[in-house]
């Protein structure tokens, strides 16, 4: 993604992916960035453009409309359209056995979660018993305080006035074709792929 996108996120422009397609193998294999990216994403995109066009949301950034639309269908495809962003954006290229936060967000998840596995658990609990399609999202609220939070289907936490910033996609398409129904074996690979430093730097310091 581009650096304005990770900026403001804003317009209704395919990102570009940071990485090579195949770089978060074997955690997330090149197949299944393909199809997430290239097909699911772009869809979004395309359905977003045509239902924002010649009305009062065409010129709006997609934060203003997830926080704005009524739900529906524009809703549903702003939100994922933003949801995408962040999550492609939020990995990297380099799978590490023991990538862990530091700094900052290292001493906010300490202060609201206890300590890292804590915070952990917690996310995989709520990914593994999220009925149907979603995200579970590691999110900030207006006072700082950390906190993980469950969106159904297309919806994100700006819509609550939350800030997002580490999301785990649990939509099936997101690692069927890798992980079959194994659901909570995705969700645990997916720790050693985080961009730490992008996730903190999502946060209101």
């Amino acid at each position: 993604m581009s650096t304005s996108t990770r900026n403001s996120i804003t317009g209704y422009q395919m990102p570009t992916l940071l990485y090579p397609s195949s770089a978060l193998e074997p955690v997330i294999s090149q197949k299944t960035v393909e199809y997430h990216f290239g097909k699911h994403l772009q869809t979004y995109v395309d359905n977003l453009n045509r239902l924002a066009h010649g009305n009062e949301y065409e010129k709006m950034g997609l934060r203003e409309i997830v926080e704005r639309a009524p739900e529906g269908p524009l809703l549903n495809n702003a939100g994922q359209v933003l949801n995408h962003v962040l999550y492609f954006e939020q990995f990297t290229p380099y799978p590490k056995a023991n990538n862990r936060p530091e700094g900052t967000l290292k001493g906010a998840i300490n202060f609201d979660f206890g300590n890292f596995e804590t915070l952990k658990h917690k996310m995989e609990d709520a990914c593994n018993s999220l009925f149907g399609s979603g995200w579970v999202w590691l999110t900030q609220d207006e006072r700082g305080k950390l906190e993980v939070m469950r969106c159904y289907n297309g919806d994100n936490p700006a819509r609550w006035h939350m800030k997002p910033l580490y999301g785990i996609d649990v939509w099936e398409h997101a690692y069927y074709l890798d992980y079959q129904n194994r659901r909570a074996e995705h969700v645990k690979r997916l720790w050693e792929i985080v961009d730490w430093e992008l996730v903190e730097s999502r946060m209101d310091l």
